[in-house]
């Protein structure tokens, strides 16, 4: 896999939850707490993620992604 289609899956889901957090807060001053949206959509906004990290995590594990930043070694 190469590096611009994992940062491209990587800002997808980012958008996505994102997204999910504006519908929540829209749905919150919509409907004023006569329908389950607002929760349903914060649920989706934790459970992807909960994905991310879990996605991000198995990436470094396997190798696929090299974590780097501030005060790392290179190798």
């Amino acid at each position: 896999m190469n590096d611009s289609l994992k940062t491209l899956l990587i800002i997808a889901f980012l958008i996505v939850i994102v997204w999910n957090l504006g519908a929540g807060l829209y749905y919150m001053l919509v409907d004023k707490g006569e329908s389950k949206r607002t929760v349903n959509a914060l649920t989706r906004r934790i459970a992807l993620s909960i994905a991310l990290i879990l996605l991000v995590i198995v990436a470094i594990k396997m190798g696929w992604i090299v974590p780097h930043g501030i005060g790392s070694n290179p190798h």
